[in-house]
């Protein structure tokens, strides 16, 4: 039963770990919301990928120097035009991705204690109750902006763009990209993570074997002062019993 516990706690660490790698690949993907535009002899596809700190579209007139045939503009957190969904997003990501690597260290403390045999002498139970309460609130920072995003796809929302970013005043049409979607896959192993982490108990086995323990230590002051008290033989006692 000892092992089981420890196993599904290990379980939750490959989870956390896993979910806060999404959320990082989330971060720095274009494809958050897919706008469907007429074709032109600008944007050559007809299809332009807004993320949380760039605009792409493919161009055969307007290329970026860093890419081949994608043609990229930067969104920046003051800028009068980034909508409040992304500007949201570029803080409460990176946030989630730092309370989330914290939350992990302490997992990897956690677990090894539990594997080591330290239960007692470490404070596990609250190394495993704050990595749970790491990885729910890197979960939480990370929702925030991926359902916001979602929703003003849903609701199709426009965004100003500068002129200089040759995008059109509205699309077509758009739809949810795959970056809000492996943010949503992180963020819900991030969830179950945190949940299995704040729900660790200290096995009954542990808890037997941390009750003898402390019973043989109350036991020996005990015996030490009997074995002190005991008193010696009298010898002329036993000189008249072999008579």
């Amino acid at each position: 039963m000892a092992y089981r516990a420890h196993t599904t706690q290990l379980y939750a660490l490959v989870l956390g770990f896993v979910g806060w790698t999404l959320t990082a690949v989330a971060l720095g993907l274009i494809q958050w919301r897919v706008w469907q535009v007429s074709h032109s002899d600008v944007i050559s596809s007809g299809v332009a990928w807004v993320g949380l700190w760039r605009v792409c579209f493919n161009s055969h007139t307007l290329v970026t120097p860093a890419f081949t045939f994608m043609h990229c503009r930067s969104m920046g957190l003051t800028e009068a035009f980034t909508p409040p969904e992304v500007a949201a997003g570029q803080v409460l990501m990176l946030l989630s991705l730092v309370v989330g690597l914290c939350g992990n260290a302490g997992g990897v403390y956690a677990v090894r204690n539990i594997y080591f045999s330290l239960e007692k002498s470490t404070p596990t139970r609250s190394a495993f109750f704050t990595t749970g309460g790491l990885c729910l609130l890197a979960a939480v920072m990370s929702l925030i902006p991926l359902l916001w995003n979602l929703t003003s796809v849903v609701t199709n929302q426009t965004i100003s763009f500068p002129p200089e970013f040759m995008m059109p005043a509205a699309p077509q049409s758009q739809h949810v990209g795959g970056g809000v979607m492996v943010g949503l896959v992180g963020t819900v192993m991030m969830v179950f993570s945190g949940i299995i982490f704040c729900s660790y108990r200290l096995p009954a086995s542990s808890h037997l074997r941390t009750t003898l323990r402390e019973q043989v230590h109350l036991d020996l002051p005990v015996q030490a002062a009997a074995a002190s008290w005991k008193g010696k033989d009298n010898p002329a006692y036993e000189s008249q019993e072999h008579l």
